[in-house]
Formats: C-alpha cells, sequence, structure tokens
C-alpha cells in the first residue's frame, strides 16, 4: 500500500498554476529525486504536498500527520543547546529517545553547544537530525544537503537508507547524486505556466 499518492496534481505559487497534471505514488523504502531547474516549481510541489498549501486540483493521500518537511531554513531556536532543540521537537511530535539523531548526524559531541553558536554545516545537520525524532514515514525534503560539505552529505544519505529499510518513504529536491536507488521525477516536464517570483522558503512541517 503506498504511503502517499499523488493524483492528477495542480498546484499555483502565487495564485498562478505552476505545475499540472502530476501523478506519482511513493511505496515503503521508496524514494523519488525531484530535478528541475530553479523556479521551475519543486518547492511549490513539495509545500503543497506538506499541506502548507492547497492544491488547485487533483488529491493527495497520505495517512494523517505522515508527512515531515524540511526546507532551506534551519528553523532551530538559537537559544537552545543541540540537545534542548531535539528534545523540543521529540516532544512536539510525541516521541521520546534523541540519541539515534545525535549518532547518525555526528552531533553527540555538539550536544550541550548553544544552536546559535553551530556553523552553518552543524546547523543543517541539526535541523535534518529533527527528522529522525518526528517518527513520520514520509520525509518531504527541499535541497537537504544545502550548506553540508561531503562527509555531512554522506550521514544524511545514510540516515535516508535507513529510513528507507525500515519501511519509510523519501521524496527528494535535490542537484546532486546522493547515491540512492531511487527512480527520479523532473517537474520541468509538468509546467502549467511561467512562474514570476521565487519558491517559498520555510522551515519544517
Amino acid at each position: 500500500m503506498a504511503l502517499l499518492s499523488v493524483t492528477n496534481l495542480t498546484c499555483a505559487r502565487g495564485g498562478l498554476p505552476v505545475l499540472a497534471g502530476l501523478a506519482f505514488s511513493l511505496s515503503p523504502g521508496q524514494a523519488l529525486i525531484l530535478r528541475g531547474p530553479n523556479g521551475s516549481g519543486k518547492t511549490t510541489l513539495l509545500r503543497t504536498i506538506a499541506g502548507l498549501q492547497p492544491p488547485v486540483t487533483g488529491t493527495i493521500e497520505a495517512a494523517p500527520d505522515s508527512i515531515a518537511y524540511a526546507a532551506h531554513s534551519d528553523g532551530l531556536k538559537s537559544t537552545l543547546t543541540v540537545a534542548e532543540n531535539l528534545e523540543f521537537w521529540a516532544a512536539l511530535f510525541g516521541t521520546s529517545g534523541i540519541g539515534p539523531a545525535l549518532e547518525a548526524f555526528d552531533l553527540t559531541g555538539l550536544r550541550d553547544r548553544m544552536a546559535g553558536r553551530l556553523s552553518a554545516g552543524q546547523k543543517r545537520r541539526l535541523g535534518l537530525a529533527r527528522l529522525l525524532v518526528a517518527g513520520r514515514p514520509v520525509w518531504a525534503l527541499d535541497e537537504p544537503t544545502v550548506s553540508l560539505d561531503s562527509a555531512s552529505v554522506g550521514l544524511f544519505a545514510a540516515a535516508t537508507r535507513a529510513h528507507l529499510a525500515e519501511g519509510g518513504a523519501a521524496l527528494i529536491a535535490t542537484h546532486i547524486d546522493l547515491g540512492l536507488d531511487a527512480d527520479t521525477l523532473d517537474v520541468s516536464g509538468f509546467r502549467a505556466t511561467e512562474a514570476a517570483a521565487t519558491d517559498f522558503d520555510e522551515a519544517f512541517a
């Protein structure tokens, strides 16, 4: 049974249709990579699937509260430590145990450091670590490797492979090769109209 099913989807940005006629599904263990030039609608699609904006037409089927969305902004509380940030999200999503998330993204040695004192790459790793405490089976990720060095990209790819192996699914907009066994969808083939504005940037939902 599919974790996410999209049928005849049209989504808009700024009131103008951007993508139309999209249809795909994600089953447990499946990843789908979104491709397309900047401004082609990848972020708009991810925001629509995450429920941050309504579709113009079509359907998005997924279990309630099954999608974790992570975008360009890290969305961290700078006055909390690394551990406190993860504990906040674990409490919000009703999960427990931040140890695996700290380990997966090499944050154990930074657990007591204030998030505001982290480097850009460390902040990004912390933002992505929240996926592991969210406990949601479908990841919708917008350029998740921004600010990451090659070693950290490897950590993210490993965490994603583990998520898929455990029966999760991932929808990822990225321009780089993550080394995942994944299908690819080029959204530029579904353009509805020329978009006049750049995609929005939200942190996490």
